[in-house]
């Protein structure tokens, strides 16, 4: 890439002392990794910002991402979250931006949703934009950079507490395994490490938080010197160079930043837990060893010992412990490296009632027998390929490029370490795996933990001691009390200009790609789009049925069947299956759902020829392995029993039970239950596939590097070989609308939080009104920050860490649902503000409610098709709802024609808040008396 000089205009001349050109590194970056490169410039600001631009013109969008030098790691023992914290803060409002901050703003622009994350070393900002837009985020950022802190007031702090703690709740407390990271982290690495504590923080460390601390924080931390600006996509670079001087020049450098340096960790003997869990169903055992930084030369044999321990039928973990000893249904090993230090982990999840004794035995076995053969040459190559295919992944959005030079710049030094980073990669032998395993792993320390059900304390590792773990007690009333709509007053920070919002730049034209139609004689449907900005190719071959075929008293058939379908073929075993498909950095995965059997897959496209060929096998010659069933049957039996341990889970599968009543095909979970799983043989898996798999049912859409005549002729033996059947769908029973509402309950006892599904029968995604009731639902759930549910539970009460609604539907049915966990002691009052809400909302949709929405729906289609991901979405819209090629232009004009008074009539024809299901997952002995006051009679307890 050859960068021109440019002249920056006198006013921001100052403000830049150093423009690097990356002309040379560009050049050799591509020819060291065979085309994988992200040409970049990057400029440093004279307060320090470093600012790196990459340009790519295939979509009209811009990513712009502001990552701060800050995470975890910079934190002190007592004053943990501080970090995760301010990822929060930095939306809600700034001097400029005004209340509502760039939640508020995304809203009217289109964005893809500003959001934020937090790890041990770095705080991340982001959100990509149609490139009109790209002026008003680079003002937005420099307000949160150098004009926010004043805004942040003690009702601003209580309440984000509030949501920073439900965050905990739903993450950690109330999960099966939540606390494990915690129990790990507290006894791998010492007291006063850096990452001796959980990103999250404590409650306790939270609540104690003064706002002369979180002021004290930010200001030592968010400084133009201590962050990265990163602005990836369709813009001029020359013109954002002066925006970026006009809105971060003037913001002060803070105090220089020094590298963290800690001692690495070192064990001095191994440490067993064990910890009673209150949403385990089954128990988990857990092994970490410390390691070694990021980018550090064993990092990357240890990733690939990671991978190859865990990954495939020929990987020692799952070759002994899942397949030959069968005492647990996932076994894996993984590397994790952070910028400090890095971990070993391995955990294995044991059946039902297995001892976890039993399952470290048989872990220690798969250990002596990688120690026994190692890796083969051919088995390194193969993860190779892989992390190459994952590699082009990570690059294929602008959002996720900008992303990787951040990364590098920040954690390795130089945004331009991918040509290293790859020669690292590519460099680890057979002898480098055996030699990290050897001195990390064999003999040394580690922490090991056992998490098991409550009472069921036998089933942990012998002379294991008690893991000291806090848990949050349900109390009425114990949260401080907060307004949250107490207008912030503060002393401005001066600026030479003012700071206004800028106008939008030129209206970016939504660009429809190209679609390809064709139904062949055997009756596949092929939807295709060329798209050849990363060398991969993604596709999906969809049989439609799935469970909508299979006998109610035997569901979990069509699951089955396809989980079996991915293991062997009549000519390869499954080792051998999965071997072919991972010599060719291929992933291709068959899976059963509700309506479909479908084959997704992607690979390298240098490569397509070969993966069709896999698919044909997998999809007409199938092994019917009988030794792959049993284990098929045990792992399905598993995850029945470990969705009993999962709150949301639990609320997902009652909720269908409640719309569509327990005997419809719909309400069925696919995986069946204990009862069918134990009735379903080989032969009724042989019986479905003979059938009901019929090229008449089947649609192949595709998108990549690949042109539509190598598509159709990799489809002639398909084509030609699957033989046609006649099949029949059973005609589903009619979906009866609630004639009153009614509130049930599941008790979870101790629950931490309490899960709220709301809903109704709906519209399927055929009707005619469908795409208006997804514009009716963006202003009460659907759209995030800017939605009334948000607004009200979580910025306006602190009640929640999220809440949605949706209308969702396929051409057969639809539902209406409104989604959420609470803090269990309000659990009452979210679910009568909820109500309030929906009762309330057409009636009060203004003019200003239908300009935001407009604003957002017909911005925010800029970026509707910039993945390949989103393009094979947009084909099965397509041909599932019968949609033509530029439905995306038609719902356009549908937005544009709407006015308030059709908003006010779909509102009250599809949002019935006295006509609803009411689903509450608590706690009963806290929560369950108090619902009656909601208005809807006794509550009905369902377990």
């Amino acid at each position: 890439m050859k960068l021109t000089k440019f002249l920056v205009p006198a006013l921001f001349l100052a403000a830049f002392i150093s423009c690097k050109d990356n002309t040379q590194e560009t050049q050799e970056e591509q020819s060291v990794t065979n085309d994988i490169s992200i040409p970049f410039e990057k400029h440093t600001l004279e307060n320090g910002l470093t600012v790196i631009f990459h340009e790519d013109k295939s979509d009209p969008v811009v990513a712009v991402a502001l990552t701060a030098h800050v995470g975890s790691a910079r934190e002190k023992t007592g004053k943990t979250g501080f970090a995760h914290l301010f990822e929060h803060l930095l939306f809600l409002e700034s001097e400029n931006l005004g209340k509502g901050g760039l939640d508020e703003m995304s809203a009217r622009i289109g964005g893809s949703g500003a959001n934020g994350s937090t790890s041990r070393d770095v705080t991340n900002y982001f959100q990509t934009v149609p490139k009109d837009a790209l002026e008003k985020m680079i003002w937005a950022e420099a307000d949160k950079l150098g004009y926010f802190i004043n805004t942040v007031t003690d009702p601003v702090l209580a309440k984000e507490k509030q949501v920073v703690k439900n965050e905990k709740r739903q993450s950690v407390d109330n999960n099966a395994y939540g606390h494990e990271s915690y129990v790990i982290g507290k006894n791998l690495y010492p007291e006063g490490h850096p990452y001796n504590w959980q990103v999250i923080g404590s409650l306790e460390d939270l609540q104690n938080a003064s706002l002369q601390d979180v002021k004290d924080f930010y200001n030592e931390w968010y400084t133009p010197n201590n962050a990265v600006l990163t602005i990836a996509g369709d813009f001029d670079k020359k013109q954002a160079l002066e925006w970026v001087g006009k809105y971060f020049g003037e913001i002060k450098r803070g105090k220089t930043v020094e590298k963290t340096v800690v001692e690495p960790v070192v064990l001095n003997e191994s440490k067993k837990l064990y910890f009673e869990d209150n949403f385990a169903q089954t128990p988990r055992l857990a092994m970490t060893w410390p390691t070694v930084p990021n980018y550090d030369k064993d990092s990357y044999a240890l990733d690939i010992l990671g991978t190859y321990l865990s990954n495939g039928k020929k990987a020692p973990l799952n070759k002994i412990v899942v397949e030959k000893d069968q005492v647990a249904d996932q076994a894996y090993a993984y590397s994790y490296t952070t910028e400090l230090a890095g971990q070993f982990g391995l955990v294995a999840r044991a059946y039902d009632g297995k001892d976890l004794d039993s399952v470290l035995t048989s872990v220690n076995k798969a250990m002596a027998l990688f120690e026994k053969d190692g890796i083969s040459q051919s088995d390194l190559d193969r993860i190779k390929t892989s992390q190459e295919t994952d590699f082009y992944k990570g690059l294929s959005s602008v959002l996720g490029k900008g992303f990787q030079l951040t990364q590098y710049e920040i954690l390795a030094g130089d945004a331009g370490f991918l040509t290293q980073d790859v020669k690292n990669m590519q460099a680890v032998t057979v002898e480098d795996i055996k030699r990290v395993y050897e001195t990390y792993i064999k003999d040394k320390n580690y922490v090991m933990t056992s998490f098991v059900p409550k009472g069921s304390i036998d089933l942990a590792v012998n002379e294991s001691t008690l893991a000291q773990v806090a848990e949050e007690k349900i109390v009425d009333g114990a949260e401080e009390s907060f307004d949250a709509s107490i207008t912030a007053t503060y002393e401005r920070t001066p600026s030479s200009f003012e700071r206004i919002e800028p106008m939008y730049g030129p209206a970016p034209q939504l660009a429809i790609p190209d679609v390809y139609t064709e139904t062949l004689s055997s009756g596949i449907e092929v939807l295709g789009i060329e798209d050849n900005e990363v060398p991969l190719v993604q596709l999906q071959l969809e049989v439609e049925g799935g469970m909508l075929l299979e006998d109610i008293k035997k569901i979990g058939v069509s699951n089955m069947l396809a989980d079996l379908m991915n293991k062997g073929t009549a000519s390869k075993t499954p080792t051998q299956l999965e071997e072919a498909i991972d010599q060719l950095g291929a992933n291709i995965s068959i899976y059963g759902s509700s309506s479909s059997i479908s084959i997704n897959a992607s690979s390298l496209s240098r490569n397509y020829d070969e993966v069709m060929k896999l698919i044909y096998e997998m999809l007409l010659e199938p092994r019917w392995d009988a030794k792959e069933f049993d284990l098929i049957k045990r792992q399905t039996l598993s995850q029945i029993q470990q969705q009993k341990a999962s709150p949301r889970a639990i609320a997902a599968n009652e909720f269908d039970k409640l719309v569509y009543g327990k005997d419809h095909i719909l309400a069925q979970n696919n995986l069946g239950t204990n009862e069918s799983v134990e009735n379903i043989t080989l032969e009724d898996l042989k019986t479905y596939y003979n059938n009901y798999l019929t090229p008449q049912l089947a649609s192949f859409k595709i998108v990549g590097d690949i042109n539509k005549a190598k598509v159709a002729a990799s489809l002639e033996k398909i084509n030609e070989k699957w033989t046609k059947k006649d099949v029949v769908f059973p005609k589903l029973a009619t979906v009866i609308q609630p004639l009153k509402s009614q509130v049930y309950f599941y008790d979870v006892p101790n629950a931490k939080q309490s899960i709220l599904s709301f809903g109704n029968p709906a519209i399927p995604s055929t009707d005619k009104d469908f795409y208006k009731v997804q514009v009716l639902n963006y202003r009460l759930g659907g759209g995030g920050f800017a939605s009334q549910l948000t607004q009200q539970l979580r910025e306006g009460k602190g009640y929640t860490y999220g809440i949605s609604s949706r209308y969702s539907g396929s051409p057969l049915s639809g539902t209406f649902t409104v989604s959420s966990g609470v803090r269990s002691n309000v659990t009452y009052e979210s679910t009568d503000l909820v109500k309030d809400i929906l009762t309330n909302y057409g009636k009060n949709f203004n003019d200003e409610d239908l300009q935001v929405t407009k604003s957002y729906m017909i911005k925010s289609s800029a970026r509707s098709f910039e993945s390949q991901g989103a393009k094979l979405n947009m084909l099965s819209n397509i041909y599932e709802d019968g949609l033509p090629v530029d439905y995306a232009l038609k719902r356009q004009e549908v937005v544009q024609n709407l006015t308030v008074e059709d908003i006010k009539t779909l509102a009250q024809k599809y949002i019935t808040p006295d006509h609803m299901i009411y689903l509450i997952v608590g706690d009963k002995a806290t929560q369950f008396d108090k619902l009656e006051k909601l208005g809807y009679g006794k509550p009905i307890l369902i377990n």
